[in-house]
């Protein structure tokens, strides 16, 4: 039997992992299917993703319906969430463990209230991981300048790591020397590094749609004819440097002291995959995008338009001049791209916020409405 288009990702060094996650998927046997059909390695979470799936269906009404009437609401919401990650860490267990803890990993997610907060965010992470226990969990902080510090700590500790909401290079190198020194520091303690496992996950339809925005707002004409031809380019194009600047570290007499410790690398996470304009084909960004040592989380209508007809090949290491070229375009077309990176990891972290409140909104709504009944 063939290979169908996932597995094949995965011949070129590439994991696809799930943007979604929801009790009935974990419970159906689908998941299961995905699993072992298809070649999916792994799946995350976050507020957003547990809002909808709480808010959208009865799955959690029993954990809701029954939980002490002392107990609040946010903790109710980290129980159901504990609960569908052990399953998720269960199913994945076999792609963990075939791959000596280098796949198989479902992450969660502390709270986006403690975006900002260093020790709030080392002390869920820290509580998530015990609660979870499984060793294939990743805990996700997100890489605002609070998160880092927290981060280095957890993977010290021995907590595997999903670094998210990343959206600039600059940025995305502090995360990498973080965990550089996170390994150095357990190799001083005579500590393993060889089942720590961390990504790097950069966001990417949501930087073309801020700066396709900006480019329709570009005059003159003459500027605005050249904004049209960088159009969808940016967010690719801010991938494959990022992906040059792995490539430079994985090369590096640092890294290879590790490496020879047993570390593995970093590997550089592709999250939000899914073609947000409608110009741009369903498998956009997931085929520009393909290349070694990477993951690709997609959302379940790209994860299937992919096995329907997408057409692996490694692209990530391509025209790599053109794209510094057109990232320095933006400064030439007056534009200051570390503020729109900037602005777009603050309105990530302002929506995750809105998602959680809406997700305990929900579970408060529903407590009553149980009583009720």
């Amino acid at each position: 039997m063939s290979a169908n288009s996932i597995q094949r990702l995965y011949e070129l060094g590439q994991s696809a992992w799930l943007d979604f996650i929801s009790h009935e998927l974990l419970t159906s046997g689908a998941f299961r299917q995905l699993i072992q059909r298809d070649g999916l390695r792994g799946v995350t979470s976050n507020p957003t993703i547990f809002q909808k799936a709480i808010a959208g269906s009865t799955d959690y009404d029993a954990l809701i319906d029954t939980a002490p009437a002392s107990e609040t609401d946010p903790a109710i919401f980290e129980r159901i969430m504990v609960r569908d990650l052990q399953l998720a860490c269960d199913e994945l267990l076999p792609v963990y463990e075939h791959t000596a803890g280098a796949d198989g990993f479902a992450s969660i997610e502390v709270s986006p209230m403690l975006a900002h907060e260093t020790e709030g965010s080392v002390e869920q992470a820290q509580r998530l991981w015990t609660a979870v226990g499984r060793p294939n969990l990743m805990v996700k902080i997100p890489a605002t300048r609070e998160g880092l510090p927290a981060i280095e700590q957890c993977l010290v500790e021995g907590i595997n790591i999903n670094v998210t909401l990343l959206f600039g290079v600059p940025r995305y190198l502090e995360v990498a020397k973080a965990y550089l020194r996170a390994l150095e520091t357990r190799v001083a303690q005579k500590r393993p590094v060889d089942r720590i496992a961390s990504v790097a996950s950069f966001f990417v339809s949501r930087v073309d749609t801020k700066v396709d925005k900006i480019f329709d707002l570009l005059a003159p004409a003459a500027a605005t004819e050249r904004g049209k031809t960088l159009r969808g380019k940016i967010a690719i194009a801010n991938a494959k440097i990022a992906y040059a600047e792995f490539e430079r570290m994985a090369s590096s007499e640092r890294w290879q002291q590790l490496a020879a410790q047993g570390a593995r690398p970093q590997r550089l996470l592709w999250g939000s995959t899914s073609s947000k304009d409608p110009a741009y084909p369903d498998t956009y960004y997931v085929e520009a995008l393909a290349g070694p040592r990477t993951v690709d989380t997609m959302p379940m209508d790209t994860f299937r338009a992919y096995l329907d007809h997408g057409a692996p090949e490694i692209r990530i290491t391509r025209d790599r001049e053109l794209a510094f070229e057109q990232i320095a375009e933006l400064a030439n077309l007056g534009i200051d791209f570390d503020s729109v990176v900037q602005t777009l990891e603050d309105e990530g972290v302002m929506s995750f916020v809105e998602s959680y409140d809406q997700a305990i909104r929900s579970i408060a709504g529903k407590r009553r409405k149980l009583r009720s009944a």
